[in-house]
């Protein structure tokens, strides 16, 4: 499947995972090239020492095109910034801040900026700022996320941009991909289903959780702090909950929530760890290779469009 995005990247499928702290590391990402995705790497508060070692990995393990998530809000951003550079990533994808005073830098280096926006506003900026492409992501989506859904979101930033758009939040199947190619997408974004690919190294218990939750198993914790998160329901997020509607402190719920992803992920923590994972959730029920993964979720597309009631 040819667009704007593989042309762009030289993948073959029209699918980016995920950037995923704690998640998306070398291993996930390497398969996901391999597939013929793009795979990426969380660098997320990781020393920048970890991440180079996460790339040199990566490069060992595929000769495709794989990207970095950088986020801005860490204390190291500065220096993954010029890492990236010096490692001679082919992709970057940003979050949690404005990427704007690296973007000459980077695509000086010959490196695509993708940024993740949550508004047509933001959007808008990034594309002035000379960014390749940018990733809309929905409140659908696991982990952190803004205000409004896919649906809504996509069209309007693919009326506001003429650069392409990576639809994400909500898409599992085949039917989200074709959803979100209807809404004008150049490609798709997707990070719960990975979770359980079988590459993937996040302890079991995590993705077992994944595997056996429902439509309505995810809670958004963190409005009042102004950083939405969404995660399954557990013992964590009710507590969460409860001190929010106590209006307790925003120091309170940071320390509450502190290395809770990591617990989820390194140490299988189901009860206190946060289980960051996207209301898509309810149609994951099994774990694939990422290219089993890649393969179900655009071979179905001819089959969806063939039952639908649209002459395609």
């Amino acid at each position: 499947m040819e667009t704007r995005i593989t042309q762009l990247l030289g993948i073959e499928y029209p699918i980016f995972q995920g950037g995923m702290a704690w998640v998306a590391e070398h291993n996930l990402a390497a398969a996901v090239s391999n597939a013929g995705g793009l795979g990426i790497i969380a660098a997320a508060n990781a020393p920048t020492e970890v991440v180079r070692n996460e790339i040199r990995k990566t490069k060992e393990m595929t000769d495709k095109p794989f990207g970095v998530n950088v986020m801005l809000l860490s204390a190291n951003a500065e220096e993954v910034a010029q890492m990236v550079i010096d490692e001679g990533v082919p992709v970057v994808t940003t979050g949690a801040g404005d990427p704007s005073k690296y973007m000459a830098k980077w695509k000086a280096n010959g490196i695509k900026v993708i940024p993740v926006v949550a508004s047509t506003a933001l959007a808008k900026m990034m594309e002035r700022a000379g960014a390749d492409a940018v990733i809309a992501e929905g409140c659908e989506a696991g982990g952190h996320i803004g205000e409004l859904t896919t649906m809504t979101l996509i069209p309007q930033v693919v009326d506001s941009v003429s650069i392409p758009v990576i639809a994400a939040g909500g898409i599992g199947d085949s039917r989200g991909v074709v959803a979100a190619f209807a809404l004008g997408a150049d490609a798709i974004q997707v990070g719960t289903r990975f979770i359980v690919a079988k590459e993937c190294v996040v302890h079991q218990n995590y993705k077992h959780k994944v595997i056996k939750a429902k439509d309505i198993d995810t809670d958004v914790t963190g409005r009042t702090t102004g950083h939405p998160v969404r995660s399954l329901k557990n013992k964590l997020t009710r507590q969460f909950l409860k001190l929010e509607r106590e209006f307790a402190s925003a120091e309170k719920l940071e320390a509450l929530g502190a290395g809770s992803l990591r617990n989820a992920v390194v140490d299988g923590d189901m009860h206190y760890g946060s289980v960051m994972a996207g209301q898509i959730a309810g149609l994951v029920n099994k774990e694939q290779t990422c290219k089993e993964i890649i393969e179900d979720l655009f071979a179905g597309v001819e089959e969806v469009k063939k039952f639908s009631k649209i002459a395609w």
